[in-house]
């Protein structure tokens, strides 16, 4: 074995990865989002976006590809070149949920991409249709019993949040609700608004613009901490569900093989912006989420900890996949 010339070949392959990495980005950045346009990880990584294209003086471009529960989108960013130039922003349930609803993904959760970084992260709400005569989740439940089949609730597809949480209340309280699916948060929220469906989750800055209009009231948080932009709405756990909760998170990906030079790149880039008090509050806690902007380990640990979870409430649901 050779040595000097095993080392010199390492210090050449560092200096090719840092000189690839200093003259990044040359050229305009997509990031693709797996969901329609309008959802809470659309609105979020398009201002983002914008930073950074100020930043790195490129196009930040955004492509909305949705289908199969976020399964299309991504499958194009796992086949796309792992150079820095192709992104993908999704929530949990792309990483975690999916690989349990699809027999067959076109990707693999934790081989086909790097994690860059979790960004924000928050408690859902639990929605009603304003005109539905409740106000907790706990008349909700009264309701269902008093006319079992009438409720509806939707989703953004089998095995998302909304279905595994509804799917839970559904079992343990032994109340008759149907699951609508939609494809996206977006329309999802807008048959809650339309009366199309009676329930559904969202985090507080999705949901403000419909809540301000009238359309939709929250009824729970779905978690343990208080809202602080709905004060007077309780929590699952102090409405006697402890039992239903979620929260969800957005996270940014690269490519699996995308230099590491160019992850930590982003990566600080995208802390940066997130980190600017002014942008955090504009954008991020006025709407009801959490700065995270974490490392790489740490978004690849979460998944590791929601997949553990999410199995459990996949099985309890009674999904099969498809």
């Amino acid at each position: 074995m050779n040595l000097p010339r095993i080392t010199a070949f390492c210090l050449l392959a560092g200096a090719a990865l840092s000189t690839h990495a200093q003259g990044y980005p040359s050229k305009p950045i997509t990031i693709v989002v797996p969901f329609p346009a309008g959802g809470g990880v659309d609105v979020l990584t398009r201002t983002v976006g914008a930073k950074l294209s100020e930043r790195w003086k490129q196009p930040v471009v955004f492509e909305n590809k949705a289908g199969a529960g976020s399964a299309v989108g991504t499958a194009q960013v796992a086949k796309a070149a792992a150079d820095g130039y192709t992104l993908l922003a999704t929530v949990n349930q792309t990483m975690v949920g999916n690989r349990f609803l699809y027999k067959k993904l076109a990707y693999d959760p934790d081989k086909s991409f790097e994690p860059i970084t979790m960004m924000v992260k928050a408690d859902q709400l639990i929605v009603a249709n304003a005109q539905l005569p409740v106000n907790t989740l706990k008349e909700v439940v009264e309701l269902a019993r008093r006319k079992p089949g009438t409720i509806n609730y939707g989703s953004y597809g089998n095995g998302s949040q909304p279905h595994l949480l509804f799917s839970a209340l559904k079992d343990r309280e032994n109340i008759d609700i149907t699951h609508i699916p939609y494809n996206g948060i977006a329309p999802n929220l807008t048959a809650i608004a339309a009366g199309d469906v009676q329930l559904g989750s969202a985090s507080a800055g999705v949901i403000m613009p419909l809540v301000q209009a009238g359309k939709i009231k929250p009824i729970a948080i779905a978690g343990d901490e208080p809202s602080p932009k709905f004060p007077n709405v309780t929590t699952t756990t102090q409405q006697g569900y402890p039992y239903a909760k979620v929260s969800i998170w957005y996270g940014l990906f690269a490519p699996a093989s995308t230099p590491p030079a160019i992850v930590n790149q982003i990566r600080s880039a995208v802390r940066e912006v997130l980190s600017d008090p002014q942008f955090a509050e504009q954008q991020v806690t006025s709407k009801g989420l959490t700065v995270i902007a974490g490392d790489g380990k740490q978004l690849r640990e979460a998944i590791a900890k929601e997949v553990e979870i999410t199995a459990a409430m996949i099985k309890a649901a009674g999904v099969v996949a498809e």
